[in-house]
């Protein structure tokens, strides 16, 4: 399946000459929750500084083509997503062509709305819409404020949905969205061929203990694996940390294994509850411990002994997706 412009209704005529990014140095963007920088011609990663706020809470970055951009991620807050308007703006007079939600959670998604007012159409796994308006409200705990419900139940849905594959075209350039498993069951990687750049979303995390929540880390280990076969050199976007060398995706990987060997050796030995949280930890810690987002260990080691004892409740497709 491929998606041109014709797909997401923008008019030929509305495709003015890309700026000459390819000739010297590209901008670089900075707003003190995020900072924006090139990876190769007309390809941008925006890494978010979560510890300034959560406008940007997540990664994400500005692709660019000679007749269209396009965007990787909603971030969390609208904060986000106008820097990513500005940094694609900035970079290319071609129109924007569409935004790509790498999975449904909320820091990945929150600023769509800004999205959708500058008219450019938003895609998604199919997953993702489904579970939009839903799933989210689980990270305000189990009784949340009114607030809280009206903004996840007002989140901006995808307006264009794929199941395993879609290429989308800025020109020549082409962009890979693929569906791959681990993280939400829900979750795209964007590729960009020609400049060996790969948007992971949340299925890669730089140097930080990972959110489990809706992980099947067997299948996620095994992603990992893929990615790292299929695109040896590559360049990654992390969904959190910075960006990564293939090293950091290996190191990541092996954190995931580790933690599942760590936990199946511990409940073979018969430990549960908080001594099996205490003993998993200890054998992290020495190599992990210093991550971004450690406080996450003690969550990690909870979620992945209900993944292996086959308790663990994780989103499924409802029968139809919201309007």
């Amino acid at each position: 399946m491929a998606l041109t412009r014709r797909d997401f209704l923008l008019s030929a005529a509305a495709a003015p000459l890309l700026r000459d990014w390819f000739a010297g140095a590209a901008p670089v963007f900075s707003r003190g929750f995020a900072r924006s920088s090139p990876l190769a011609p007309g390809v941008f990663a925006t890494i978010a500084d979560p510890s300034k706020g959560l406008q940007c809470y997540s990664n994400g970055g500005v692709i660019a083509g000679r007749d269209a951009t396009l965007i990787v991620e909603g971030h969390y807050e609208a904060a986000g997503a106008e820097l990513e308007l500005e940094i694609a703006r900035t970079v290319s007079k071609a129109p924007l062509l569409g935004v790509v939600n790498t999975h449904y959670h909320l820091d990945h998604t929150g600023g769509n709305a800004v999205f959708a007012e500058a008219g450019a159409t938003i895609l998604a796994h199919r997953n993702v819409r489904a579970w939009l308006r839903s799933e989210n409200l689980k990270f305000f705990g189990p009784n949340p404020k009114p607030e809280d419900k009206a903004r996840v139940e007002s989140l901006v849905l995808p307006d264009e949905v794929y199941s395993d594959a879609v290429d989308i075209y800025l020109g020549s350039r082409q962009i890979q969205v693929r569906y791959m498993l681990g993280h939400t069951g829900g979750d795209s990687v964007v590729i960009v061929p020609d400049a060996n750049v790969l948007y992971g979303g949340d299925l890669i995390w730089q140097k930080h203990l990972p959110n489990l929540i809706d992980a099947t880390t067997s299948d996620w280990v095994k992603t990992l694996e893929k990615l790292l076969a299929d695109h040896p050199s590559a360049t990654f976007v992390s969904g959190h940390g910075d960006v990564a060398s293939p090293d950091d995706v290996r190191d990541f990987h092996d954190y995931l294994v580790a933690l599942r060997d760590d936990m199946a050796k511990a409940q073979a030995a018969g430990k549960s509850g908080q001594e099996l949280t205490d003993t998993v930890s200890a054998q992290l810690k020495d190599k992990y411990g210093q991550w971004g987002f450690s406080r996450f260990m003690p969550r990690n080691i909870e979620q992945t002994a209900a993944e292996l004892a086959g308790t663990k409740k994780v989103p499924v497709v409802a029968n139809s997706a919201p309007n």
